[in-house]
């Protein structure tokens, strides 16, 4: 029997970083752990004032396939995530948060679900866990399909994201704070159609107190400019959508 590694597309994994020194181990010995193999990291450090560099460089210094990249100026999460893409070489692009982990069959189930059904964009379920690592008892279930106005609805979590890159092209995203990759999956679903989910939960995100994530209610702005200002949507529908999301956010829908 032929080795399957030989058949394995490389696949970027995208990585924005700022003050993560906490949780950027843990975050990288989970890709690391991958069963699939053929993957590259691209880090993008935000000009951390933390050792999160420090902690990097001993990780790249074991596995060439790590990079790391820090910006001059401090610019925000989207500007980190767009040159990372810039720098990508793989068919597929995969994201993850420097706090967030990957169960280690992660990419080996979710290339096989894209490539076995021919999906080009797909998600995962994934976990909650808090800021040492345990279950919170929560697990968000991706849904089997979503159309632009599915996604508008409800985000998949970031880092259980992957597209190919090879069929779609690379996707770029304006400045903001906040759901910045949220936007980026409303451009790839413009052109793919429709966001493929599994069922089966493959990563965990990280609920870390005192974050802007953790705080709902700061991100309705963000939900909003996105809405009216990126995606040009009417008032009306605008504030049925924000209705939506914060009536899913207080019954823990997502």
């Amino acid at each position: 029997m032929q080795n399957d590694e030989k058949f394995e597309q490389l696949v970027s994994i995208i990585i924005p970083a700022y003050n993560c020194s906490d949780f950027i181990g843990a975050t990288l010995d989970s890709v690391i752990s991958q069963t699939y193999k053929n993957w590259e990291v691209i880090i993008i450090d935000d000009c951390s004032t933390d050792n999160t560099e420090e902690i990097v460089s001993t990780y790249i210094s074991n596995d060439s396939r790590i990079k790391y990249f820090k910006l001059e100026v401090n610019s925000g999460a989207a500007v980190a995530r767009n040159k990372a893409v810039d720098i990508a070489e793989g068919k597929y692009m995969a994201f993850i948060d420097s706090d967030d982990v990957w169960f280690s069959d992660k990419l080996s189930k979710q290339i096989n679900f894209m490539e076995h059904n021919r999906y080009n964009f797909t998600c995962t379920s994934y976990t909650k866990i808090d800021d040492k690592g345990n279950y919170l008892g929560r697990t968000i279930i991706a849904q089997n399909r979503r159309n632009y106005d599915g996604l508008l609805k409800t985000s998949p979590g970031n880092s259980t994201v992957i597209y190919d890159a090879e069929k779609l092209g690379k996707f770029k995203i304006p400045d903001i704070k906040k759901r910045n990759d949220y936007v980026m999956w409303l451009q790839v679903i413009k052109k793919e159609k429709y966001l493929y989910g599994m069922e089966e939960p493959l990563s965990s995100h990280r609920i870390r107190e005192g974050t802007l994530s953790s705080k709902k209610t700061t991100l309705v702005k963000y939900h909003w400019r996105v809405y009216r200002e990126i995606e040009k949507l009417s008032i009306l529908k605008s504030c049925y959508l924000i209705l939506y999301w914060i009536t899913a956010t207080a019954f823990k829908l997502r």
